[in-house]
């Protein structure tokens, strides 16, 4: 039944994705905070200090505005539409493969960028993004942006794997170990674009230019693929503590991640180490966006000006190993983060990243593709063994 249920659910939010969002009316200037911010972000990506000390950048926001900060963890862009389709929150820190998805579901309001103060120091690749960006007009503030990552063990890999592989057929590691059972799977119809970017490297004679524009054979062979990682995958991961659990006591040593996760079991001391394999890797860039009828407008633009502020992009690329916004941030000393770490991140590697977007019927690589609700119900059958 639960599994009929988030079935159901995820359909449900993939057809969504239909018509042209009406601009709400924006804001045109910001009065007195109402005393809360509700938001929905992503593991991580807001901190106060409860998971280290170190990391806070919502105590000093709720003594200066008054607004308190209150944050529900979505762990997949489909669990943030459903969320913002409930409503009862403020903003949402939307992935590419949501984000249209809200504005097409007019479930967002389009943003007066001019009552964020901060706009201009955005990355300029950013400040117009075509996932937060509809018809000129803007629907969100960027937040962070990175590459999926490949996150492995160094007791079993001393090298860093070449290719992703190690993910998706059934091998004998360096180890001399199967990597059937050891392997993990990102549970999300997202993943199905890992499966098309690896083929774009492996099966040229497929013609794929955009793991996100699939025909009907292209996506077919997408499919295939995964079917056939069904066998060696352990878990479908959605949750980054569960994952890093599986990896430091489940004998997980291989699986697509985030830099959070490195991030933390690196500190801990863990044999963990990350790459970005031959064929490349898709990756997200993350927009706080505003809902529709937001209850606390006022806090929510005081809480997207204190995104931007530099100090804050630049403790949060460290903390989440992704790359800041704000330019600056990597070198103006404000926070922790320098042009090393912004380096090791990925900042030059903007142009290689193929970053989550919602697929949809008409696409333009070669006008018509399998859109996302198929994605969505084919992948729930992957995963079920169908």
């Amino acid at each position: 039944m639960k599994t009929l249920l988030k079935c159901s659910t995820a359909i449900a939010i993939a057809l969504s994705l239909t018509g042209q969002a009406a601009a709400a009316e924006m804001l045109t200037a910001v009065g007195p905070g109402e005393g809360q911010v509700n938001i929905v972000a992503w593991p991580g990506y807001i901190e106060r200090g409860e998971t280290d000390k170190t990391f806070d950048w919502v105590t000093k926001f709720e003594e200066k505005t008054g607004c308190k900060v209150q944050v529900k963890t979505a762990n997949t862009s489909d669990e943030m539409v459903a969320l913002m389709n409930e409503g009862g929150f403020d903003l949402v820190t939307a992935s590419g493969d949501a984000s249209l998805r809200l504005i097409a579901g007019k479930r967002v309001q389009p943003v007066n960028v001019d009552l964020v103060p901060s706009w201009s120091t955005v990355d300029e690749r950013l400040q117009n993004a075509p996932w937060h960006t509809v018809d000129g007009v803007h629907y969100g503030v960027p937040y962070m942006w990175g590459p999926n990552v490949l996150m492995y063990n160094t007791n079993v890999f001393k090298e860093p794997p070449a290719s992703w592989n190690v993910v998706f057929e059934e091998m004998d590691l360096p180890d001399g170990k199967s990597n059937k059972g050891r392997v993990q799977a990102y549970d999300g119809p997202i993943h199905v674009a890992d499966a098309a970017n690896y083929l774009m490297f492996h099966k040229p004679e497929l013609g794929i230019k955009n793991p996100y524009e699939l025909n009907e054979d292209q996506y077919k062979a997408a499919l295939d693929l995964l079917r056939a990682q069904r066998q060696i995958v352990s878990r479908y991961w959605h949750d980054a503590f569960i994952q890093i659990d599986d990896f430091k006591n489940e004998g997980v040593v291989a699986s697509g991640s985030w830099p959070f996760q490195v991030n933390l079991m690196q500190g801990d001391n863990q044999p963990i180490a990350s790459t970005i394999p031959q064929e490349g890797a898709t990756g997200w860039a993350d927009t706080t966006m505003m809902h529709a009828e937001a209850a606390n407008p006022n806090c929510a633009y005081m809480w997207m000006e204190h995104t931007l502020s530099s100090n804050l992009q630049s403790d949060l690329s460290v903390w989440f190993g992704a790359v800041p916004s704000v330019p600056a941030a990597c070198t103006d000393g404000r926070g922790m983060q320098n042009a090393e770490g912004c380096a090791k991140n990925g900042l030059s590697d903007f142009d290689k990243i193929k970053f989550w977007t919602t697929p949809v019927s008409k696409c333009a690589s070669q006008g018509e593709c399998v859109p996302y609700y198929r994605w969505v119900s084919d992948y729930i059958g992957v995963i079920g063994g169908r």
